[in-house]
Order: structure tokens, then sequence, then C-alpha cells
């Protein structure tokens, strides 16, 4: 898959999601043998740092998309370009993204879309195929936080380990979901959302956009509510007659 495809971005959009994609990799580079993944990603996410309309259009918002949680219309999206055996996504999935959900999600002001981004080699490109697969039977969310349980990327993501991962998240159907993994419409797909995270400038994971606002790292819970709540406050600006005084008829 080629990672060089022309995309239509100024310039100054790919000098930050380039920076973006550097920033974090200093944080999620496959671990040596005798090293781990720290507490929390050491890479400051400056609230006040631009938010650029190019980058809010990679949102699909389809109301489809299986592998996406919230209202289509929300007026805020993070979009979150992950790996399975990323140590710092699965931190972000136990510690911060719940709060989220719980926070804004069930409250209609944000919507959470995923992205498979596999960097770590073939493992990663089976689990990211197999949580599409899932999802293909409505239990992606359910896959999603099985595999990113505590310990669960140590036990690697070999073919018998994922169909116990779908049989964990309740996938109905698993020879369906074992001929889907290996399907040609699972590829494309995760194809599709890598070819997505390079034209961003991605290099690494985890890697979000909140509404066009690049944020690289398994931040900290206040980076990601300040993005949250500065993006609702300009997405409610924008809707007509937000502007209107009292008594206007507006």
């Amino acid at each position: 898959m080629s990672r060089s495809k022309p995309v239509m971005i100024i310039s100054g959009v790919v000098l930050a999601a380039t920076l973006l994609g550097v920033a974090s990799y200093a944080t999620t580079k496959p671990s040596g043998p005798s090293s781990s993944p720290g507490a929390a990603a050491e890479v400051s996410a400056d609230p006040s740092a631009g938010v650029y309309p190019e980058l809010e259009a990679y949102a699909r918002r389809d109301a489809a998309d299986k592998l996406a949680l919230g209202r289509a219309d929300a007026p805020v999206v993070l979009i979150e370009y992950a790996d399975f055996k990323c140590g710092y996504c699965g931190k972000f999935a136990r510690d911060t993204e719940p709060e989220l959900v719980k926070r804004y999600v069930d409250a209609g002001t944000l919507r959470i879309e995923w992205r498979n981004f596999p960097i770590f080699g073939e493992e990663s490109e089976a689990a990211a195929r197999a949580s599409w697969a899932a999802g293909q039977q409505g239990r992606f969310w359910e896959f999603h936080k099985a595999a990113y349980a505590q310990g669960a990327k140590e036990k690697g993501f070999g073919k018998e380990r994922l169909t116990a991962l779908a049989r964990e998240a309740g996938v109905p159907d698993l020879a369906r979901f074992t001929r889907d993994t290996d399907g040609a419409a699972a590829r494309a797909a995760v194809g599709k959302d890598q070819e997505q995270g390079y034209s961003l400038g991605a290099t690494s994971t985890p890697s979000f956009l909140v509404n066009g606002r690049p944020i690289a790292g398994a931040q900290p819970m206040e980076a990601f509510t300040q993005a949250i709540d500065a993006a609702a406050k300009a997405a409610a600006a924008k809707k007509p007659g937000a502007g209107a005084t009292p008594g206007s008829g507006r």
C-alpha cells in the first residue's frame, strides 16, 4: 500500500499533522526486550493549539459506521487512530475513553470514530481485521474492550487468540467472524483507515483529531476534556441564530 498518496491539504496542516506523528512516536514506538510502557505519554497537548478545517473534514459521520460511538450529528467528533498492540492505546481505552463516553457521548455532545492504524506488524494487522469483522456483527466495541483489557496484548493476537477474543466479545457467528477476518473486505477497510492516517501524517499510535485539532499520544483526561469543550463551544457559536440577541425572534 502506498504511503505517498497525494492529499489536498494546505502546507500548514501538513506540518501540524506531521508534528503530531513525530511527537507521539517517542511514546508509542515498539518497546525493547527490557522496556515497558510508562504510566502516561510525556507529550504536551496544548488545548489552544490550532484547529484545521481540512482535518475536521476527516470525520465520516456515517450513521451506519459500526466502528463509531455516538450520534452522527454530534457537534464534536473525536477520531482515534490506534493499534491493538499499542500499550498507550490500551491505556487510553481503559482509563480515559470510558469517562469520555459517560461525560460526552451519552450526552450527545461527542461522537468517537475509530480508525484501525496497525503499525506493529502482522499481528497488529490481524487484530485490526478481526475488530472490523466483529463490528460486522455489531460487537466491535465489545471486541475493543476485550483486546485492550489489562494484559491482553501480552497474550498476542494469533488466530486462536482472536477467536477467543471474539467469543469473549459475544460475537454470535464465529465461523463468519473467521471468514470476515481473512476476507478482502476487512483488508480493504483496514487499508482505507491506514491510508487516511498516513495522509494525515501520523506515524504512530495513538493519534487523535478533535474537530480538526490534533492531539498526540495518550494524554491525561484534561487534554481531551479541554479540547472537546472548546470544540463544542465553537460548534455552538456556528449555529444559526447563535449570536442573536434576546427578543430578536430568532
